[in-house]
């Protein structure tokens, strides 16, 4: 009797533990950046790697988060379509996410690798979707103004050839700093930090990494992430680099990727801008 006792009990914790390791509930993280830069706060979305997704009826799970959050901008940071996926539930969640709140987007490499990156283009600019490739956009928040600057995923370098590389991309927003304000840049990947930070950004949001899609909590903090090969150093957190931050999403993807995320739950990240 003891032994099927302490049968069932184990049994009960290997099933408890694959119940959490395969965990793809929507989690919300939340980092403060404090910067004397500003004087009141400013609050951030940044939805990355979505590549369309299903999280609930409409995307309800997924905008109902945001709306808790109430934020003065949503930053897309790429891959919010997909190459294999249908579009239907990128589409739905901008079609909300914009009528509500200023949206910025920069491309990532699936929705270069589909063939329709300018397709999805024309879909965000008619639902008033602010597409940064090199530009720099200001976004005034009460008193407060920070500058916004994006760029293309590198696939552009292959896929658009006509239009500026990313490096050129890069340069010009770059050059377009305003060293007393405060300027973040999104970028798909996390990987290219120390091209970003060769320019005056405070701030460096990306996605990509995808969490290193599988985790040992408190031991590895990610296995594999595309174009950093295996125990990636960018997978998913905040970074210092110097007196400057980048935060990596790990992401929203789950459906749509070949390999489960292992105790590594999709998530959406938030940003409060603070004076300090």
């Amino acid at each position: 009797m003891k032994k099927k006792k302490v049968f069932i009990l184990v049994l009960i914790l290997i099933m408890g533990v694959i119940l959490f390791a395969f965990d793809t509930r929507l989690k919300t993280v939340a980092y403060t950046i404090k910067t004397p830069k500003i004087t009141e706060e400013i609050k951030l979305a940044l939805v990355t790697d979505l590549h369309s997704c299903h999280y609930g009826e409409n995307q309800s799970k997924l905008i109902a988060e945001i709306d808790k959050y109430q934020p003065d901008a949503v930053l897309l940071c790429g891959d919010i379509f997909d190459d294999k996926q249908g579009d239907d539930n990128a589409v739905i969640f901008i079609d909300s996410i914009a009528k509500k709140y200023k949206t910025y987007y920069v491309s990532g490499n699936h929705e270069w690798w589909s063939g329709r990156m300018y397709n999805m283009f024309d879909s965000l600019v008619e639902k008033g979707v602010v597409i940064l490739r090199g530009n720099t956009d200001k976004l005034m928040v009460g008193n407060e103004t920070i500058f916004i600057s994006g760029i293309d995923d590198p696939e552009v370098n292959v896929y658009d050839s006509k239009y500026k590389s990313w490096e050129e991309q890069l340069e010009k927003a770059g050059k377009e700093l305003e060293k007393n304000n405060f300027n973040l840049l999104i970028a798909h990947r996390p990987e290219l930090a120390d091209k970003y930070f060769e320019y005056d950004f405070d701030l460096v949001l990306a996605g990509h990494a995808h969490g290193g899609q599988f985790r040992i909590p408190f031991i590895m903090n990610g296995l594999y992430a595309p174009n950093q090969g295996f125990f990636p150093k960018l997978a998913g957190g905040i970074y210092d680099f110097e007196a400057r931050k980048m935060i990596v999403s790990r992401g929203l993807a789950k459906e749509s990727t070949r390999i489960p995320r292992i105790f590594n739950r999709p998530e959406l990240v938030f940003v409060n801008l603070i004076h300090g």
